[in-house]
């Protein structure tokens, strides 16, 4: 089994940077990538970005690109999400997935298809 545990969030103001840790625990070799996804009070799920384990390739929402970065040290089983120039829409629980599919290995999406999850940490960008 494979657990993932998210860390690093709290409450930052506008303009701020946090940044969000996701430990694996059981890492396998059929692990392709991991993704981190939010959820604002009253939306829907969204993905934020993502990064294959093995070659690093990343993708990211439109609504976060040029603000975040994810990155991952496989030696210590943890993807990082570095996120800069907070504003109060990127409040929400942040959570870290893990993608199976064989395909994940060359390139990751921030669609349907994750099967294990974190519980989630939460940010709040507040004045």
């Amino acid at each position: 089994q494979l657990q993932l545990v998210e860390s690093g969030g709290g409450l930052v103001q506008p303009g701020g940077s946090l940044r969000l840790s996701c430990v694996a625990s059981g890492f396998t070799t059929e692990l392709g990538a991991i993704g981190w996804f939010r959820q604002a009070a009253g939306k829907e799920r969204e993905g934020v970005s993502c990064i294959t384990s093995r070659g690093g390739s990343t993708n990211y929402a439109d609504s976060v690109k040029g603000r975040f970065t994810i990155s991952r040290d496989n030696a210590k089983n943890t993807v990082y999400l570095q996120m800069n120039s907070l504003k109060p829409e990127d409040t929400a629980v942040y959570y870290c997935a893990a993608d199976f599919r064989p395909f994940s290995r060359s390139y990751c999406t921030l669609l349907r298809g994750y099967g294990s999850w974190g519980q989630g940490t939460q940010v709040t960008v507040s004045s």
